[in-house]
C-alpha cells in the first residue's frame, strides 16, 4: 500500500511539473481542494469530454445535449431534496482539531480487515502458487475468518445507522466509532466530539441588499438542470419516449474532507445523461445502461480487471436500483460513475412545487404519464485522474536508463504529433514548420527544437505524446521523415505525405466512437 501511495504521489507531482494540474492561485499557497487544469491537462481533459459527449450525441439518434445555468431558481433545491437532505454526517477531533466524515472513517476502517485477509490471500498465493485454492483458503484459514467476521458485523451495523429510521442515526454512528477504536491519522487518539450533520451547498446571494437580497445556491449537481428543462426539450425538439438529455457541467460541494487530489473537489465538472422511459421498463434500461457505460470504458484499453460494479446496499428512497462503476486507483477501487434507476421522483416533485403539468403523453396507448429516469453521471475529474493512473509509468530501459511515459490513449492525448528539427540549421525548421503547418487542421501538433533529440522524446514521452516526427537531412532530400512510436519507441522512414494517414485515424476520437458500434 505504501508503494502505491509513493507513485500516486508522483502522479500528483508529475501533473504540476507537465502542465497538467496546478494547485488554485498557486502564487497565494493554493486554495483547499481546489485545482485549475494546465495547458497539457486542459487538452486532455477537453478530450474526454469530447469522447462522451459523441458517444451520447453522435452515437445515438435519441440523445440531446443542453447546457443549463450554474444558478437556478432556490425552488429547485427544496424540490430535489438538497436544502433539506444534501447533508454529510461530520466528526471532529478535540486534539488535532481536524474535521472528517464519520462515515468514511467506517469505511476505512472496513477497507482495513479487507486488506488484512487480502494479504492472507497473497502470502498463501505465493506459499502454494499453482495448487493454491482461494475459494478454500478463505473458507478455512484462522485469520481469514476472523477478519471477514469483523468485517461483516462492522458493515452490517454500519448499514443499520445509515438506514435508521427518519434518517442516519448520528449517536450509532459515532459509538462504531468508539466501539472500533478508530483514531484520529493525526493525532492519534480517540477524543472526538457528537456527529452533526453538515450541508454541502454553496450559498450566495442574488440582488442587492437594498432590495432584499434572495438567498440561491451553486449548483452541487448538473441533474436538476436538465429535469427543470424536461418539458422544454421533449416539446421543442418533439422527442419520443424513450430519449435522453446529457449536459457537461461545472457543480460544487463545500466537501468537509476534500482530499486525495482531484478526486474529491469542491468546485467539479460532471458528465450527464438523464434517459427518460416508460414506467415499467426501467429495469430492463438499467441493465443496458451499465452494460453501455462498462463497455465505453473499457474501450480506452485498460484492462476488464481494473473495472467492477459496486451495487448499492443503501438506496435513495426514490431509486429502485443503483451502481457504481469501479477503477483501480493507486489507493483501491473508487468510483468514476454512477449509474441509476431514478423512477418518476424528479420529474413529479418538480411538478408539486413549481404547479406545472411535467407529463409524456404518449400516442400509442392515448393516456399521459410522468416518465421514469435512468442516470448516468460520470466526474470528469476523476476520469481525468484515472487515465493519469493507469498510463503513468516509471520505465526501465534495456541501456540501464529509465523514461517517465504516460501511455494515454492515443485519442486523448493532449498532443498528438511532435515535430523535431535535427538541427537548427540547413532549412530544417522551415520544414519542420512546414508540416506542421500541413497538418495542425487535424490533430494538435507541437514544434520542438531545444536540446538533443533523445531529452525532446522524454518530454514529449512524460505529457503522452504519441507521435514524433525528426526531420533531418535526409528529409531535404527525399521529402522521407523519421516516425517514432511512444510505446514501443521504434523508428521508421515515411514519407511527409504518407504522415497524416498513418496518423489520424489512430488519434482522433472517431477510432475510439467506431469500437463501440
Amino acid at each position: 500500500m505504501a508503494q502505491q501511495e509513493d507513485v500516486f504521489k508522483k502522479i500528483v507531482s508529475h501533473c504540476k511539473e507537465y502542465g497538467f494540474v496546478f494547485p488554485s492561485s498557486d502564487i497565494y499557497d493554493g486554495l483547499g481542494a481546489v485545482y485549475d487544469y494546465g495547458q497539457n491537462g486542459v487538452e486532455l481533459k477537453n478530450n474526454i469530454k469530447q469522447y462522451w459527449w459523441q458517444s451520447m450525441v453522435l452515437l445515438h439518434e435519441n440523445i440531446v445535449g443542453i447546457d443549463a445555468a450554474i444558478f437556478m431558481h432556490p425552488t429547485t433545491w427544496k424540490a430535489s431534496g438538497h436544502v433539506d437532505a444534501f447533508n454529510d454526517p461530520l466528526i471532529d477531533n478535540r486534539d488535532s482539531k481536524k474535521r472528517y466524515r464519520a462515515d468514511v472513517l467506517i469505511e476505512e476502517q472496513m477497507a482495513k480487515y479487507e486488506d488484512k485477509i487480502q494479504k492472507e490471500i497473497e502470502k498463501a498465493q505465493k506459499r502454494f502458487g499453482d495448487a493454491f485454492d482461494e475459494a478454500q483458503f478463505r473458507a478455512t484459514n484462522a485469520r481469514v475468518l476472523e477478519n471477514q467476521e469483523k468485517y461483516d458485523a462492522l458493515h452490517k451495523r454500519f448499514q443499520e445507522v445509515m438506514n435508521a429510521e427518519g434518517g442516519i442515526d448520528l449517536e450509532g454512528m459515532k459509538q462504531i466509532i468508539l466501539d472500533e477504536g478508530i483514531v484520529c491519522p493525526i493525532s492519534g487518539t480517540r477524543n472526538w466530539t457528537d456527529v452533526r450533520q453538515f450541508n454541502l451547498m454553496f450559498k450566495t446571494e442574488m440582488g442587492s441588499t437594498a432590495d432584499g437580497a434572495s438567498t440561491i445556491y451553486l449548483r452541487p449537481e448538473t441533474a436538476q438542470g436538465i429535469f427543470v428543462n424536461y418539458l422544454n426539450v421533449q416539446k421543442t425538439g418533439r422527442m419520443k419516449l424513450p430519449f435522453g438529455i446529457a449536459q457537461i457541467g461545472k457543480a460544487f460541494r463545500n466537501e468537509i474532507v476534500a482530499r486525495q487530489f482531484i478526486f474529491r473537489m469542491r468546485e467539479f465538472e460532471q458528465m450527464e445523461m438523464q434517459f427518460f422511459i416508460k414506467p415499467g421498463t426501467e429495469l430492463d434500461w438499467f441493465a443496458k445502461w451499465k452494460e453501455t457505460r462498462m463497455k465505453w470504458h473499457q474501450n480506452l484499453g485498460f484492462g476488464a480487471e481494473n473495472y467492477r460494479f459496486h451495487d448499492h446496499d443503501k438506496l435513495a428512497h426514490y431509486a429502485n436500483a443503483a451502481t457504481d462503476i469501479e477503477f483501480h486507483m493507486p489507493f483501491g477501487f473508487k468510483e468514476v460513475e454512477g449509474i441509476h434507476s431514478r423512477t418518476n421522483f424528479d420529474l413529479s416533485q418538480h411538478a408539486k412545487y413549481s404547479g406545472k403539468k411535467i407529463e409524456y403523453f404518449d400516442p400509442e396507448t392515448n393516456e399521459s404519464y410522468t416518465p421514469y429516469v435512468i442516470e448516468t453521471s460520470i466526474g470528469v475529474d476523476r476520469m481525468f485522474l484515472s487515465i493519469m493512473c493507469h498510463s503513468y509509468e516509471e520505465q526501465q530501459l534495456p541501456d540501464g536508463q529509465t523514461r517517465t511515459v504516460l501511455h494515454l490513449p492515443a485519442a486523448l492525448a493532449p498532443v498528438k504529433l511532435a515535430v523535431f528539427p535535427l538541427t537548427k540549421k540547413d532549412g530544417m525548421p522551415e520544414k519542420a514548420q512546414e508540416i506542421i503547418n500541413d497538418l495542425r487542421f487535424h490533430f494538435n501538433c507541437k514544434y520542438e527544437e531545444k536540446d538533443q533529440i533523445g531529452k525532446r522524446y522524454r518530454r514529449m514521452d512524460a505529457i503522452g505524446c504519441p507521435y514524433c516526427v525528426t526531420v533531418d537531412q535526409q528529409t531535404l532530400e527525399d521529402n522521407t521523415v523519421t516516425l517514432r512510436d511512444r510505446d514501443t519507441m521504434e523508428q521508421r522512414r515515411v514519407a511527409i505525405s504518407d504522415l497524416r494517414g498513418i496518423i489520424e485515424d489512430k488519434v482522433s476520437i472517431t477510432s475510439l466512437l467506431k469500437k463501440l458500434l
